[in-house]
Parts: structure tokens; sequence; C-alpha cells
């Protein structure tokens, strides 16, 4: 199983989210070809009602603990509640890697 797939896995079961996305955003940094060690997570859940951002970020981060101690090198977090959601609609881009990237080679 992929980190992507594992990292999907673990917050369905963890947050029972309504929208969840998870990007590799490996690609956009100076990693190896294939890597899986960047990624971009946005989560809509009820279980971040009346939690604050570190919070929720907290809960996240508790249940990716093994994945965060290991392979996983950056993790963006954009966390909402569905009401927060439904106002949005959409989570911020990533900014560019500020260490460059071999596909700018």
């Amino acid at each position: 199983m992929s980190m992507q797939q594992n990292i999907e896995n673990k917050l369905r079961e963890g947050l029972a989210p309504d929208h969840l996305e998870v990007v590799n955003e490996s690609h956009m940094h100076n990693v190896p070809p294939g890597s899986e060690s960047h990624f971009k997570v946005t989560v809509v859940s009820d279980r971040f009602e009346g939690e604050r951002l570190v919070g929720r970020h907290r809960m996240v981060n508790a249940i990716l603990a093994d994945e965060l101690a290991g392979r996983i090198h950056a993790l963006a977090l954009h966390t909402y509640t569905p009401q927060e959601w439904a106002e949005r609609q959409q989570a911020p881009q990533s900014p560019p890697c500020l260490g460059g990237s071999k596909a700018q080679d």
C-alpha cells in the first residue's frame, strides 16, 4: 500500500470525514522520483467542531504518528468543520518549495 493510501485509510477511520483529499506533493521538492515524503491533506470532519486549529492538527498528527516518525518529511494540514468547508470549498494552494526542485533543473 502506498503512503498516500495509508494516510487516507487512517484518516477515514480516525475522523470519519465528510471530505478528504490527500495529495502527494513530493514531486514539487528536491527528492528522488517516486518519493512519498511531502503531502497536503485537506480534511473536513464534525470532530473538529469546537476545536482550535492546533487541536485539530494534534488530532491528525496523533492518527498519523507512525508515519510522521518515519518517511513523511512534510505534512501541510488544512482542517475544517463542515460549515467552514461549505463557506470555503477549497484549500489554499501550497507555496513553492524554497529548497528548489530537481524538476526545475
